[in-house]
């Protein structure tokens, strides 16, 4: 059962502003990771689905989380059918992110009111999703759709939609500047962020420091708020 209502997951997301992607089949570094964030001032992960047996890993984290971090809302990304998303929400899982928009994930997620942001690539698709009660919507690829360009312009005849563009955003002033600026209320980084070198070197105070330095990014764009 999620340990956080959906109304505090939307927040989080909201007034944290970014919202870190990672994946590992260590659980051991998973575990890292997570403390790294909250370290950094980031109280939100989305782990994704990607390796086998990635539901064993993330059930680990999740019982870490909730004894040694339990401000972190962990969350899923990658789903893309509902019986995976069902799984995961079974484990604990907070929030749902996926790739593309199934509505029988939707549905799974709303009978058990947990956050659903689907992958969205047109202004159809995002409203199809507001229509199955995704209070954020995940513009993927970013950068492939049309990036800050696309966002504003479904902004301007939709203003009331929530955006959070993952694919295409870096941890840099200009960037960042670029998707707040078109109207995004939260981006979502992976290897940008939670880099390589980073993960290869064991560099966890590296990590919670450019993830403090991107949160401090996105407050100084924001206008402090």
């Amino acid at each position: 059962m999620a340990r956080f209502t959906r109304l505090k997951v939307y927040s989080t997301m909201h007034e944290t502003g970014v919202v870190p992607v990672f994946y590992h089949p260590d659980v051991n570094v998973a575990k890292q990771v997570a403390a790294a964030c909250v370290e950094g001032g980031c109280p939100i992960l989305e782990f994704t689905n990607r390796g086998d047996h990635a539901w064993e890993v993330f059930t680990e984290l999740e019982r870490y989380c909730a004894k040694e971090l339990p401000q972190l809302v962990l969350g899923v990304g990658s789903i893309v059918d509902p019986y995976t998303a069902a799984l995961y929400i079974n484990c604990g899982a907070n929030f749902v992110v996926g790739p593309l928009l199934n509505p029988e994930v939707a549905r799974v997620c709303n009978r058990r009111k947990i956050p659903y942001s689907p992958g969205c690539g047109s202004a159809s698709e995002i409203s199809q999703a507001e229509e199955l009660g995704c209070e954020i919507v995940k513009v993927f690829p970013g950068a492939e759709v049309g990036g800050p360009k696309f966002v504003k312009s479904v902004l301007g005849p939709c203003p009331w939609v929530s955006i959070m563009p993952t694919g295409g955003v870096e941890p840099t002033e200009a960037s960042l500047r670029a998707w707040f600026e078109a109207g995004v209320v939260c981006v979502g980084m992976g290897s940008n962020l939670i880099t390589k070198d980073l993960l290869k070197a064991g560099d966890y105070k590296g990590l919670a420091a450019k993830i403090r330095e991107t949160i401090e990014l996105v407050k100084k764009i924001r206008g402090g708020k």
